[in-house]
């Protein structure tokens, strides 16, 4: 149980002080009944506002289809940000929302958001290995010896230490190819195709580990079911 202004505020829906007005208002019931304290122990998930469930009490895990031109950062001065597609309310929630991993300003599609730190170590620690698959267009005609040169795992990119896993290429036309990778290097799916001589032209992201994102527009967003 806990207080519903800390409730409230937590999840984005208000401050703790605006939470005084939300049970003036008679906005928020506990188990259908109307709340009259804002200081008041509640079970989060009995809780309504305007006769709606609150959103995602234990914690927030959602798709967004990024568009090229957006970067993953708070920082406005770099360009159009993707917190600027996300919700207000979740931009407002404690701990924050922040994306799991990056797609650089110029690649599209799928990005997980969550305000569970725990998610975010879990998709992302190299241990997890978990697929991230990618469409490239690249400019030129692809050669069939990159589906080997890929999947070898002994690799290097510039800067590296550590060459990078295996990698499966599949070629889809002369000048596409989809890309499955259990890494996050810095870049890793440009620097791939950059370091056998290919410059790739647009770079799209189809699934993330089990979570695809099927008939998501470019620009929306969906809560996901918790792992």
């Amino acid at each position: 149980m806990r207080r519903l202004d800390q409730v409230l505020s937590s999840l984005g829906y208000c401050s703790r002080r605006e939470a005084l007005l939300f049970v003036k208002n008679a906005r928020v019931k506990h188990n259908g009944l109307v709340l009259t304290k804002a200081d008041q122990k509640v079970d989060p998930h009995a809780v309504t506002v305007d006769d709606e469930p609150l959103e995602a009490p234990d914690g927030l895990l959602a798709m967004l289809h990024k568009p090229a031109g957006y970067v993953c950062t708070h920082d406005g001065n770099e360009g159009p940000t993707i917190y600027e597609l996300l919700p207000d309310q979740w931009l407002r929630r404690n701990p924050a929302v922040t994306s799991v991993g990056r797609l650089d300003r110029d690649t599209s599609g799928l990005l997980l958001i969550t305000d569970i730190g725990p998610l975010v170590h879990r998709y992302t620690s190299p241990k997890a290995e978990i697929e991230k698959v990618y469409v490239a267009e690249l400019d030129r005609d692809l050669e069939p010896s990159l589906v080997e040169t890929f999947a070898k795992g002994d690799l290097m990119l510039r800067g590296e230490e550590k060459p990078c896993l295996p990698a499966k290429l599949e070629l889809l036309s002369p000048r596409s190819a989809r890309l499955t990778i259990t890494e996050g290097r810095y870049h890793q799916v440009r620097r791939m195709f950059a370091s056998q001589g290919w410059h790739v032209e647009k770079l799209h992201r189809q699934r993330f580990g089990d979570h695809t994102m099927d008939d998501l527009v470019e620009g929306a967003w969906k809560i996901l079911p918790m792992p």
